[in-house]
Formats: structure tokens, C-alpha cells, sequence
């Protein structure tokens, strides 16, 4: 039986060793170079020792593109990512606002600077509390003074950007209601300034009595008004304003504020909790009609308001 070894042949023949015994070491090396070389080994010779080798991995350039696209990769990787927002208190700022010489209003609502862009705008901000039942207060009028907050970013004490209301329904008469009658209401600041800038937005929610009590805050109000509007925003199907849908996930903060009525405006006991809220906006689909109501339809929303309210208080009917 023939061995194995013996029946596999080179597929090529690279050299015989008989010719290049008893060469000098000089011819050697000629003689290897004019022979036909092997894709698979390569000879080196050395007096009448005859090895093989591998043949040595051949060198490419590195095409600049890639070198490029690799640069950009790593870059982007030990690149800081932003983060939801900055604690205020690093920086010397605060928690709570300042509503008056009595104490402030606690923060309790974070909108996080990793939400889609467009939220973190004025427009688009007031588009998502759309979807959430505010709008911009009675006509555009605001009464009462001005809460600034201090975001620790470097701006300091800053008003508050805008004050919304619970819309009832109606977008444009609904905060008219609320201002009578009470309800949720919240104040927006924004972290930008150049020692902070997560661009999160900051949220002073509560909510608030009747016309007939000047307005003040509901027992428990800085709580129940910030567990109001997270219940709201994250539902499960989302929430949508004028096409626009959005989905809100929260997660709850124990440590930004110690719970107590200690500086807190109105001596109201607060939890202490504060929720961030990420949210995320698709573009939905709605029909033409709830997409065009008009003022005639804010109109019947609120008048149904109106006498809902009215009615469970069996104090008169609208019809």
C-alpha cells in the first residue's frame, strides 16, 4: 500500500536541489532568483542547506477615505455626550423659584436636553403641553409678578419664559376658564447659560384655586399639579397637537429637593420628587377635522365645561 504522502504531487515544481549543490553561496542566490517562482513557498538557500519559507505579506497602502471614516468614529466616541440637565445646585443655583419673600415654587418637572430638538424650542414646547391640555394664558395676558429661577448655568436669577394653563379642551378660550375657575397651571425656564447648557427645560407645575381665592395654591397642589401632567404625557398611546405625536417616558428623581415646606411658597408640604421627562416626536396622521377645529369648536368644548362643572356643583345649568 502506497503511502499517502507519496501520492500528493507539487503542483509545481520549483527547483532541483541537485543543481544547486557544491554552488558558491553567491551563485546560490542567482540561481534561486531565476527560478521560477512558487505562490505558495519561496526558497532560501544557505551552502547545501535548502529551506522553505512563506513568503512575506505584502503591504497595501491605507486608502485615505478610511482613515478619514475612522478619525470621525473615534472622535464622535470620546466626544462628551450632553446629558439630560445639570443638578442647579453645583453651581449656586436653586430648586425652588423665588414666587415671593415667603419662598419660592419647587421645580418639580424636568424636561430632559435628550429629548428630540424641537421640543426644547418655544414653539415646539408649547406644541407638546398642547398635547398635554395647556396653552398660553387668557389673550396673552399675564397678571401677577414675574418668578425668576436660578438654573445654575451662569445666567443667574431669569424670569420664567411663559406661564400655561389648563386649556380645558379649547386651545383658545380654555385658559379664560381656568383663570375663573382654577386648575393646573405650570412656569418654564431654560437651562442655556454658558457654565450649563443641557438646554432641558425646567418646570414649575401646581395647581391652583379659583379666581374667588386669588389664585392660590391647592392644598397639596405643587404635588398633585406635577403628578397631573406626567400622568398625562405618558400615556400609553402617546399624545398628539396639530399632527405632531409624542411619546414621554419619566423617570422619578428623589435627591434634587429635601421634602418639607421649608422655603416653599405658601408653606405647602412638597414630597421633594422631581420627574424628567424624555420625549420623543413622530409625525402622526389626523384627520381634516380635528386637524382645522375652529373657533366654533373650541366654543361648544368650552361651553361643555362650563356646565359639566356647574352641574356636578348643582349650582345652576347652562340649558
Amino acid at each position: 500500500m502506497r503511502n499517502a504522502r507519496d501520492s500528493v504531487q507539487p503542483t509545481e515544481q520549483i527547483f532541483e536541489p541537485s543543481n544547486f549543490l557544491g554552488m558558491p553561496f553567491a551563485d546560490t542566490l542567482v540561481a534561486v532568483r531565476q527560478s521560477k517562482p512558487s505562490r505558495t513557498a519561496q526558497i532560501r538557500s544557505t551552502g547545501e542547506d535548502a529551506r522553505f519559507h512563506l513568503p512575506p505579506c505584502r503591504m497595501h497602502p491605507v486608502p485615505l477615505w478610511l482613515l478619514v471614516i475612522a478619525l470621525l468614529v473615534l472622535s464622535a466616541r470620546s466626544a462628551p455626550s450632553r446629558p439630560d440637565f445639570y443638578d442647579p445646585r453645583i453651581l449656586g443655583g436653586e430648586m425652588l423659584n423665588n414666587a415671593s419673600r415667603h419662598g419660592g415654587e419647587p421645580l418639580n418637572v424636568i424636561i430632559s436636553g435628550l429629548s428630540t430638538p424641537s421640543v426644547l424650542t418655544n414653539a415646539g414646547f408649547l406644541g407638546y403641553v398642547g398635547s398635554l391640555g395647556f396653552a398660553r394664558e387668557c389673550f396673552g395676558l399675564h397678571i401677577g409678578d414675574r418668578q425668576p429661577a436660578n438654573l445654575g448655568d451662569g445666567n443667574g436669577w431669569v424670569d420664567e419664559m411663559m406661564v400655561l394653563r389648563e386649556s380645558y379642551g379649547s386651545a383658545a378660550l380654555g385658559t379664560c376658564w381656568e383663570t375663573v375657575i382654577g386648575g393646573n397651571h405650570l412656569r418654564v425656564y431654560r437651562q442655556d447659560g454658558p457654565a450649563a447648557k443641557s438646554g432641558a427645560l425646567f418646570l414649575a407645575v401646581s395647581q391652583e384655586e379659583s379666581l374667588l381665592w386669588h389664585h392660590t395654591i391647592s392644598r397639596d397642589g405643587y404635588n398633585v399639579g406635577r403628578d397631573l401632567l406626567v400622568q398625562r404625557a405618558t400615556r400609553r398611546a402617546g399624545t398628539s397637537f396639530k399632527g405632531v405625536k409624542y411619546t414621554t417616558t419619566a423617570r422619578r428623581i428623589d435627591d434634587l429637593m429635601i421634602p418639607g415646606k421649608a422655603g416653599v411658597n405658601h408653606n405647602i408640604t412638597i414630597d421633594g420628587v422631581v420627574v424628567l421627562l424624555t420625549v420623543t416626536v413622530s409625525p402622526s396622521i389626523e384627520s381634516r377635522t380635528s386637524k382645522h377645529l375652529g373657533l366654533m369648536a373650541d366654543f361648544f368644548s368650552l361651553l361643555f365645561y362650563v356646565h359639566s362643572t356647574y352641574c356636578m356643583q348643582n349650582m345652576w345649568t347652562v340649558w
